[in-house]
């Protein structure tokens, strides 16, 4: 695929309920201009579109999911006459979880297919397994095409999958060159891949090494909660055991990456941001900090924000170690009226060809490995970060990331630890130790423990 063209768009993903994805440029969208247009909602054995076809298949998803603006879903309706789809979205995935658990719980009210987040995917499998569909058998599904860690997020212990990824986040670090070359330390990618290559704590270390030579107002990072996150995302053991214990409280690698993000903050390493908030969004406009923990996701984001006067400064060099930050998951309910139908359509769009698709059109990183060998994948870059090859960086980081137990609480307690706990050692200095107690108290209280 070579040099691409990009441009941004939002949706939910991933840690919180706002999210992120790249777009192609509009000129690489054209070829869909003219695609016939999604159908409009009919009644079982209605003609939906002029052709009598018999069967409408509803997608429910959240934000501007990408399925339908990489022209996906026209392209299965081209080679099935007898299919049409429409598609429900929420714009927010914190209004549509709850109703989607509603929905199922009460057998009515759902979509043929429904989209689900990572951080959700945990509580889904564990409380709606008999309202959903197995797909792992669906027809061209594969689990060898998918990474090992992905296919096992929506895996039953009984060995049945109830949803099938769609896009991953794996990390990397995006750069300010221009911000790297005034402290004295490198700006290629490779030499600065290694200079913390192996350990987070050596991106520590560069960062007390650019903060001696910093540009004024600049801070080496965005945020200790950010730090915390990324490293927590390389985990073997997170939040919860393979058992569905809650272990954040004991677990010595969620401290160490506890105690990490604080000594960025003590140090005065970091930009003292809220992510997803407006200040950071200014901080990217304003080249408030040097290097941030970047998901494949984030790029577009940072296109987005920092605007055509980053475009060039920006680049992407290796994460420390591997990590995944965000993702989804398409499920089929068992409610449904054309099970089959849909999940021989959940299979086709979650197939590496498309995958590769929606990474070139959308900017969704794709969870099947075997879309990794794509061109639209391997030869991927990104002309906003100097042409950095971000389908071999992100497809690298990918695979080294562990299979690791995924809670059905993920999502919220991540936040906590975030937003109740690092934010105050970041913010207001309040000292590590009271901030993790106040955490601990908070996600307890959330969980009814």
């Amino acid at each position: 695929m070579g040099r691409m063209g990009w441009r941004t768009a939002t949706r939910p993903r991933g840690r919180r309920p706002r999210v992120l994805a790249l777009l192609l440029a509009a000129a690489l969208l054209g070829g869909c201009a003219t695609d016939p247009p999604v159908p409009p909602a009919a009644g079982s054995g209605e003609a939906v579109d002029g052709s009598g076809r018999p069967v409408t298949l509803t997608v429910g998803v959240y934000g501007t999911f990408g399925l339908k603006e990489a022209g996906l879903y026209d392209a299965y309706m081209r080679t099935h006459p007898d299919i049409a789809i429409r598609q429900t979205s929420l714009a927010r995935a914190d209004v549509y979880y709850p109703q989607l658990l509603t929905h199922l719980t009460a057998g009515a009210g759902l979509a043929d297919i429904q989209a689900v987040e990572v951080g959700n995917i945990a509580e889904v499998v564990d409380t709606q397994a008999g309202r959903l569909a197995d797909l792992a058998h669906a027809p061209g599904v594969e689990e060898s095409a998918f990474l090992p860690w992905k296919w096992a997020q929506a895996r039953t212990e009984d060995g049945r999958v109830l949803g099938l990824g769609t896009d991953i986040g794996p990390l990397a670090v995006c750069y300010r060159k221009d911000h790297f070359a005034a402290a004295g330390l490198p700006t290629d990618r490779e030499e600065v891949g290694r200079l913390w290559a192996g350990d987070w704590r050596r991106y520590l270390e560069t960062g007390r090494r650019f903060a001696v030579r910093a540009p004024e107002g600049v801070a080496f990072t965005d945020s200790a909660s950010g730090v915390m996150a990324a490293v927590i995302s390389g985990a073997r053991l997170r939040y919860y055991d393979a058992e569905g214990r809650l272990v954040v409280a004991e677990n010595p690698a969620v401290r160490a990456a506890w105690d990490l993000g604080a000594e960025f903050a003590e140090h005065g390493l970091t930009a003292r941001l809220q992510q997803f908030t407006p200040d950071w969004d200014q901080g990217f406009a304003h080249g408030r900090f040097a290097s941030i923990a970047c998901p494949a996701w984030m790029l577009g984001y940072i296109q987005d924000k920092g605007g055509p006067d980053g475009e060039g400064k920006w680049d992407v060099a290796k994460a420390p170690r591997p990590g995944n930050w965000g993702g989804s998951f398409l499920v089929v309910p068992e409610a449904g009226k054309h099970v089959a139908e849909a999940a021989a359509l959940a299979a086709w769009l979650t197939a590496p060809e498309q995958q590769a698709v929606l990474f070139e059109r959308r900017g969704s990183f794709p969870s099947a490995e075997a879309a990794f060998g794509l061109p639209q994948v391997r030869d991927a870059r990104h002309p906003y970060f100097g042409d950095a090859p971000v389908g071999r960086i992100y497809s690298a980081a990918a695979m080294g990331v562990p299979v690791a137990p995924v809670g059905p609480k993920d999502g919220l307690v991540n936040q906590i630890l975030s937003d109740t706990g690092m934010l105050q050692v970041d913010q207001t200095g309040r000292s590590p130790e009271s901030a993790w107690r106040a955490a601990m108290k908070a996600i307890d209280n959330a969980l009814d423990r």
